[in-house]
C-alpha cells in the first residue's frame, strides 16, 4: 500500500521509498544530474530517467526518475541489481530501500544542493 505522500511515477510497477527533493533548482536537471555522474536514459511526459552504472557491465546500477514540481527537483531512486528478465511476464530486479541507496541519495543531494 503506497504511503499517502508517495511520489507517483509514470512507471506504475515502481514503488519508491527513497525520495530526494532539491528546492529551487537552478539550471537544467539533466546538466545537474550529469554533475552527479548520471546518464540521461529516457523521457516520458514530464518525467526523466537517469542511470549510474556501478560496473562496466552496466549492472548493478542506480536508476532514478525525476520530475520538476514548482521549481523543485523531485528524485526517486532505486538500485537495479541486474537486467530485467523476460518470460511469461517481465520481472524487475530492483532494490528500493537499503543503506547503499540512502548513501547514494545523500551523495546526490550534496552534489546538487546549492552552496549558500
Amino acid at each position: 500500500m503506497p504511503r499517502p505522500n508517495a511520489y507517483k511515477t509514470n512507471y506504475p510497477f515502481y514503488y519508491f521509498k527513497v525520495k530526494i527533493e532539491i528546492k529551487n533548482i537552478r539550471g537544467n536537471p539533466a546538466d545537474l544530474l550529469r554533475r552527479a555522474g548520471y546518464i540521461f536514459q529516457s523521457r516520458k511526459e514530464d518525467e526523466m530517467g537517469f542511470v549510474r552504472p556501478l560496473s562496466s557491465s552496466g549492472y548493478p546500477r542506480f536508476h532514478i526518475f525525476t520530475r520538476v514540481v514548482g521549481g523543485n527537483l523531485i528524485i526517486n531512486i532505486h538500485l537495479d541489481q541486474k537486467k530485467e528478465t523476460y518470460g511469461e511476464a517481465k520481472r524487475h530486479h530492483g532494490e528500493y530501500e537499503s543503506a547503499i541507496i540512502k548513501e547514494e541519495a545523500e551523495r546526490i543531494a550534496s552534489v546538487l544542493r546549492p552552496v549558500e
